[in-house]
């Protein structure tokens, strides 16, 4: 039968299968690379089963490695809130969700039914821009968004490629399609900048998608946050906004998907790196339960679009 597995052991595999270099992996944990490679080798036999895959030229995780992975995040934010409650520390944990009822919401959600024990604060921040510094600052813990451009003392790990679509007042032409394809946004005056999803790296990612397809944007204006102040847009307007496939329902507006290409929108999660709180390893069982259902890689490039770096195709900005 194997062995009872070891707390501190977890600990060490969790980092290496998240960087899935053991180098990385070593500097993380402030230990030597041939120590932390004993480490794993020391879980593999107390497990019995083989868990990484090494080469000289790369790691994976075993199937088996990536079930630990997932019971072990488990495991650590359980152990970890035991000891809490045993000292009485403190065991909030901040997360910037961006917006009510988008997919960081969603995992937020996740990680509370999973964890009723944590106590999360939700915030709602305007991206990555504003959310970093205060990462950085330890005034937040966990945000969501697209990866930033400097991540020194920081960690993230993608969560979704998440599909867009378009938000249209009831009467609006285009509600006559089950989906609308990008081109038919052309002349349509698209606005991409109301809603709460409406960061900057949504905005940037948004002129990337539509300046190849002769799309014209609305005129500029604030960002508009809130689904009555959407709402109240979207009327006033009369005309299309592009939002998240998430997008909570609007009065008086229909959502669409958009096809022809399917754009889709790169949610990473970020937090610091020095940071080790049963909520964080919470929010990353929340993100190992949700991922099957939400591809980040597009199944086909052909037919789906992501903005740069993303993309693989070039300089973005975030």
């Amino acid at each position: 039968m194997p062995e009872d597995l070891d707390i501190r052991l977890l600990r060490h595999f969790i980092v290496v299968a998240e960087e899935l270099h053991f180098g990385r992996a070593a500097q993380r944990l402030f230990l030597a690379q041939q120590a932390l490679s004993r480490d794993v080798r020391r879980l593999e036999d107390r497990a019995g089963v083989r868990l990484l895959d090494r080469t000289t030229r790369r790691v994976v995780l075993t199937p088996a490695g990536q079930t630990l992975l997932r019971r072990a995040r488990e495991l650590l934010a359980l152990h970890d809130t035991t000891l809490r409650e045993l000292h009485r520390e403190p065991r909030s944990l901040t997360v910037d969700v961006v917006g009510a009822g988008l997919t960081p919401a969603l995992v937020l959600a996740a990680a509370r039914r999973r964890h009723p024990q944590v106590e999360y604060f939700a915030r709602f921040h305007t991206g990555t821009d504003d959310a970093v510094p205060l990462l950085l600052a330890e005034r937040l813990d966990v945000t969501f968004g697209r990866i930033p451009h400097h991540t020194d003392g920081l960690r993230h790990r993608p969560v979704r490629h998440e599909p867009l679509a378009v938000l249209l007042p009831a009467d609006h032409p285009l509600t006559a399609h089950d989906a609308v394809p990008l081109r038919a946004l052309r002349g349509a005056g698209v606005c991409f900048r109301a809603g709460s999803h409406a960061t900057p790296g949504w905005e940037h990612a948004m002129l990337q998608l539509l300046a190849p397809f002769g799309i014209d944007a609305a005129g500029a204006h604030p960002h508009v946050h809130g689904i009555d102040e959407l709402a109240q847009h979207l009327v006033g307007r009369n005309g299309p906004i592009l939002v998240m496939s998430t997008q909570p329902a609007v009065p008086g507006g229909v959502l669409r998907p958009i096809i022809d290409p399917v754009p889709l929108f790169p949610w990473a999660m970020i937090w610091r790196a020095d940071a080790d709180h049963p909520g964080l390893h919470a929010l990353h069982a929340a993100v190992d339960e949700l991922t099957p259902g939400w591809p980040t890689v597009p199944a086909d490039p052909d037919t789906t679009w992501l903005p740069a770096p993303e993309s693989g195709s070039g300089s973005g900005s975030t």
